[in-house]
């Protein structure tokens, strides 16, 4: 069963960029969240991530800051 994944970006961070293409290459189903335009998500994703930062990756509740692609793999187990 696919996992659930959230994505909170803006849409001028290059690694939210390559966050996503990465998922779309892997045939990942995601959620993404412009934080920029949503203030609500921004308070969300610092709630869970304790950073202002972005990317963030929520994968079934395990939080991801940045495009760290091995933790990404782990996480999503591919």
């Amino acid at each position: 069963m696919a996992k659930k994944v959230l994505v909170y970006s803006t849409s001028t961070c290059p690694y939210c960029k390559m966050v996503k293409q990465f998922l779309k290459e892997n045939a990942i189903e995601f959620t993404d969240f412009d934080v920029a335009l949503d203030h609500q998500k921004a308070e969300e994703m610092v709630a869970k991530s304790g950073q202002m930062g972005v990317p963030v990756l929520d994968i079934e509740g395990e939080i991801i800051v940045g495009f760290d692609r091995e933790a990404i793999k782990k996480a999503l187990g591919i």
